[in-house]
């Protein structure tokens, strides 16, 4: 079975980038949120990779696409908190929230 890590990977990059720029925007003082517009916008993205037919996409159906979207774009916002967890484990205080 061919999961299709490309996409998958790419919109998870796609949402990390996203919320990045989010956290480093200054107009946006509630960080809460992220988590919800990367989830959404991985939906979108997850909608969007299925009905343009891209090559390996992972699902068979709308609602799954968006899902595997949807996931994608959680999955960016543990990269960010697993990469603060072991900088903030190893000694070096993470000034980020």
């Amino acid at each position: 079975m061919d999961i299709g890590i490309a996409t998958v990977s790419s919109i998870v990059v796609i949402c990390f980038v996203i919320g990045a720029g989010i956290k480093a925007s200054k107009k946006v003082t509630n960080n809460n949120i992220i988590p919800y517009v990367v989830a959404i916008v991985g939906g979108i993205l997850g909608a969007v990779g299925y009905f343009c037919k891209v090559p390996d996409f992972p699902a068979n159906d709308a609602l799954t696409a968006i899902a595997v979207g949807m996931a994608s774009g959680l999955a960016a916002t543990g990269i960010k908190e697993i990469s603060k967890t072991i900088t903030t484990s190893s000694g070096t205080k993470d000034t980020e929230n």
